[in-house]
């Protein structure tokens, strides 16, 4: 099984570069253009809300709040090299900070959001300390381990009102245009995160250190010191991704909030939209998204032809869309080169 993952996690490997080198060519046309992109999505996402119902703004805030979790899966696997299975114990850590805070103690929304980012960040510090001597393959399971005994540790938790889980009553004391503000905050938060890490030392040392461990060292990179910074980060804004979601769904449970199912969206919009680059979860997340919107009538089989969807792009595509437009395409919408 080891040697299956090694020889999965080599390919990967090789298909992010790529997809590196391709973001690298791409941005040597960025100029002008890009800045009026990003005018132009600024005006139309700010203003969503004047012209969209609640039908269209209730799938924004999804497409907004999946692409937050999309980039720090992203910013894991794809660019540090550290495949986790278990991100979902911060989306349930941050839905129900979100819950207590605000169902059991009556505090503010906002505060909430603060505590599910300090509460993410604290447990992920504490995990971190078994889940690091664990190299490869047995580091992904560890973190799958983590969330599942969370599951089971909230299903019988007192304080955590057992199985029954929380009816979050502040979201129908919001609109859907104000959790839209939220979820468009923390997905655009999550993209300026990921793009001046990527542009800082951290970055190249995550980069150095996923595609060669032992030469990233010899280079002066300190190993655990950087995994630990990108789990950090990763697991704060999952956790605040993760109030996001529960806020819109006004509803918790831990079998739901602590799921694998969480992770498995992670790693499809990453893989379709393009492993190892920023573009590439933003794409994943609105295919991901409307392919769900759509799937809704066929609840037997909606899995399955997600699966056979993600199957056939992997073989079609190993690269993701990105992959496909990167040699094509000469706009670098989120450059990440140095100069």
């Amino acid at each position: 099984m080891s040697s299956v993952f090694n020889k999965i996690k080599d390919n990967v490997t090789e298909g992010v570069r790529e997809n590196q080198e391709d973001a690298i060519k791409r941005g040597a046309g960025a100029g002008k253009r890009t800045i009026l992109i990003w005018g132009i999505a600024i005006i139309v996402l700010v203003t969503v809300p004047t012209y969209a119902g609640d039908y269209v703004l209730n799938v924004m805030i999804l497409m907004l709040l999946y692409m937050a979790l999309g980039q720090m899966w992203n910013l894991l696997g794809g660019y540090a090299g550290l495949v986790s299975l278990g991100q979902q114990s911060f989306i349930g850590i941050g839905g129900y900070a979100l819950a207590i805070v605000s169902q059991k103690y009556g505090l503010p929304a906002l505060l909430a959001f603060g505590i599910a980012a300090g509460v993410s960040v604290v447990f992920a510090l504490v995990i971190s300390i078994p889940i690091f001597k664990m190299q490869g393959v047995y580091f992904t399971i560890g973190t799958w381990i983590v969330s599942e005994c969370l599951a089971l540790w909230f299903s019988t938790w007192a304080w955590a009102n057992y199985a029954q889980g929380y009816n979050i009553t502040i979201t129908y004391q919001m609109t859907a245009t104000h959790i839209y503000y939220v979820a468009l905050a923390i997905g655009v938060g999550s993209l300026i995160v990921v793009f001046f890490i990527l542009r800082s030392r951290l970055g190249l040392a995550l980069m150095a250190m996923r595609d060669n461990e032992s030469a990233a060292e010899v280079r002066g990179v300190e190993l655990y010191r950087t995994k630990l910074k990108c789990f950090l980060i990763s697991a704060c804004v999952t956790g605040v991704a993760g109030a996001g979601i529960y806020l819109q769904q006004a509803f918790i449970q831990p079998t739901n909030a602590f799921g694998i199912s969480w992770t498995v969206s992670m790693v499809f919009m990453v893989v379709i939209g393009g492993l190892g680059t920023v573009e590439g979860p933003i794409i994943g997340a609105v295919i991901y998204v409307v392919l769900r919107q759509v799937l809704y009538n066929f609840p037997g089989i909606s899995m399955v032809i997600l699966g056979i969807i993600a199957i056939a792009i992997i073989l079609l595509a190993p690269k993701g869309i990105m992959g496909i437009f990167g040699r094509r395409v000469t706009i670098d919408i989120f450059s990440v080169r140095r100069k």
